[in-house]
């Protein structure tokens, strides 16, 4: 499943995508998807929460694919 999110800034926080986008309900279940390394941009796998997405990154988690424009 694809979906598209727009942020109107520079970068969203890994962790505030993944609620933008109704992926998780809160910021303590994006934490453990994250620490746990089930979530990847760009294809890596990334364990950051904080980490910068900006437009043009590819978000995947399970079967969902999310990409900022």
């Amino acid at each position: 499943m694809k979906k598209q999110v727009k942020i109107d800034s520079e970068y969203i926080k890994l962790d505030q995508l993944l609620k933008l986008a109704d992926v998780v309900g809160s910021g303590g279940h994006a934490k453990i998807l994250i620490v746990n390394g089930e979530i990847k941009v760009n294809g890596e796998i990334i364990v950051q929460r904080g980490k910068k997405i900006r437009s043009g990154d590819k978000v995947i988690y399970e079967d969902m694919e999310i990409e900022v424009i």
